[in-house]
């Protein structure tokens, strides 16, 4: 199975994600990314979970004649603090 950099990723149209990890899809065995949307939708609340083909989240996009990743990684997500007795 492909391997991802679990942690917080960033959509060329800016929004934050964390990612999971990686599964198969049940009927295809096709390699899936799961994410979780870092913001609050209007359409599908708050932290909304997310599946997209693997290798769809690796590819590029080119939009307004410019190309970028369709998401980069920005690193490990950041640990909780813990609360102060």
């Amino acid at each position: 199975m492909s391997k991802i950099k679990k942690g917080l990723w960033r959509h060329f149209k800016g929004n934050l994600y964390e990612v999971i990890g990686v599964a198969r899809h049940s009927e295809t065995v096709e390699e899936m990314v799961i994410y979780k949307a870092l913001y609050e939708s209007a359409d599908f609340g708050k932290n909304a979970v997310w599946v997209r083909p693997f290798y769809m989240f690796e590819e590029s996009v080119t939009r307004d004649g410019k190309t970028f990743p369709r998401f980069t990684y920005l690193g490990p997500k950041p640990k909780k603090k813990k609360a102060k007795d």
